[in-house]
């Protein structure tokens, strides 16, 4: 089942997600289908908020991020109540867009390593080391569970130069090749 992409502006973009139980129904369903909806949109991440589910839930598949000499190296996984452990290393920036917000991309500066914990759909815990452009993609994935757009790390500036266009896209008045949710359209029914 593909979803449709929850749109800046929803009130779930911005809330801490909850932790999913083990008996959480039909999730190794809901992965398969949040990938199918990440790769119909085009999209390198897909966290559970971004198609209106308030759990701690996100898939990748950092593998279109690569640079020719990175390719191979990219990472598909699902991380089901995830938490950052430890992040280190050099900021580095880097031009950052969201399925959420299309249209939209800005620099974004984020450490080059972390350690996240994990589970996997099977329920085995797993605390693992990325870095580079895998961890730009988790640690942007990751925001989503925390209730974090990549727009609120901009400036003050740059956040009133997009002004616009974020109220545009709450609004449903947006181009995007993927079928999306807009809240001020939800308002209106």
């Amino acid at each position: 089942m593909i979803y449709p992409i929850t749109a800046y502006g929803d009130p779930v973009l911005k809330e801490p997600a909850q932790d999913i139980p083990k008996d959480y129904p039909e999730l190794k369903e809901l992965v398969e289908d949040m990938y199918a909806t990440m790769y119909h949109a085009h999209g390198v991440g897909l966290a559970a908020p971004q198609i209106s589910k308030g759990i701690r839930l996100f898939v990748i598949d950092s593998e279109p991020m690569m640079d020719d000499e990175d390719k191979g190296k990219g990472v598909k996984k699902a991380f089901i109540n995830p938490e950052i452990v430890e992040e280190d290393g050099e900021e580095w920036g880097f031009e950052e867009g969201c399925l959420s917000i299309p249209g939209v991309r800005e620099v974004v500066y984020r450490p080059e390593r972390i350690v996240i914990r994990y589970f996997d759909e099977e329920w085995n815990e797993h605390e693992d080391t990325y870095d580079g452009m895998t961890a730009r993609v988790i640690q942007h994935e990751y925001d989503h569970v925390e209730g974090i757009l990549f727009t609120d790390y901009l400036s003050g500036l740059k956040k009133r130069l997009i002004k616009n266009k974020l109220a545009k896209i709450s609004k449903g008045e947006v181009d995007a090749d993927y079928k999306m949710r807009f809240p001020e359209m939800s308002k209106k029914r």
